[in-house]
This record gives C-alpha cells, structure tokens and sequence, in this order.
C-alpha cells in the first residue's frame, strides 16, 4: 500500500482593494474563493484560519502593492506571522499582474500605473473601473522575488 501524502494547496489574497479577495488553488486551479466588502482589519485573519482549517495550505501569495498601504501592512503582519508559527511560506505578487494592467486607485483621484518597470501616479478626473479578480489559474502568475510590501505612496 503507498503512503498518500495529503494534498497541497495555494491561497492567493488581493487585499490592495475592495472587495478582499481569497482564492484556494489545488494544483494551480482555482477551487475556491471568498469575496468580501468588509474591512481587511476585520474579515482577512479570520478567513485566512477558516481556511487553514479546511485546507492544507502550503504556500501563500498576496498582492504586495501598490495600493492600500494600511491593507499592504496588515496583511504582511499577518502573513510574516503565519510564516513564522506555521512553516507557511510567504510570496509576493504585483497588483498589476491581477486586474489586467489597469490603474489602482491610490488617494482622491490619483491612481498607480505602471510603465514599463516603473510605478508612478497619475491624476484621472474620473473614478477608473479596473476590478481585481482571481484567475483560474497560478500556473503562469508572476510572482515576486521579494514578499515584502512594495510600498508606492503618492506625493500629497
């Protein structure tokens, strides 16, 4: 009889915006997700348990900027800390690979672009729809080398 190692899964987390987005990917396709308007402060952690729980979770990806720098914080907090209790190992993703390359809201109505390598603001007078999403896959997402927060603050 072969031993059966449990399954291994993924959580990919897009806090830099509203709504908070979680996707469990099993052999890099999307499984599940969860959607929430509620603060990061409030819902990220307690979902992130729930699905510890039901998951062998044993990699976690999360947009580490630009956008939100208080949602970039607390979820690097909260992902270092799960790394370090946990043995869960932590990696980093651009905003920009998750909502097509579009312009991130960063303050009034200022938003984060990308040109070429660089990120930088720009002011639009009218509010950009440029949603986030989970794709079905991680097979091909770009994923940082670095997991700490890329903090991209506006001059106000």
């Amino acid at each position: 009889m072969q031993d059966h190692l449990p399954k291994q899964y993924t959580l990919l987390i897009i806090s830099i915006s509203s709504p908070l987005l979680l996707g469990v990917y099993e052999d890099d396709i999307l499984i599940e997700q969860i959607s929430s308007e509620l603060k990061t402060s409030e819902i990220l952690l307690p979902s992130i348990m729930k699905l510890l729980k039901t998951y062998n979770i044993t990699k976690i990806i999360y947009t580490r900027g630009p956008g939100s720098y208080m949602a970039i914080k607390l979820t690097y907090i909260m992902l270092k800390t799960i790394e370090i209790t946990r043995g869960i190992r932590c990696f980093g993703c651009s905003g920009f690979t998750l909502n097509g390359n579009q312009p991130i809201k960063a303050i009034g109505n200022l938003y984060f672009i990308k040109e070429k390598e660089t990120i930088m603001t720009k002011k639009y007078e009218q509010p950009v729809n440029a949603p986030f999403a989970l794709p079905q896959s991680i097979h091909d997402l770009a994923i940082d080398e670095e997991s700490t927060p890329e903090y991209s603050l506006p001059a106000v």
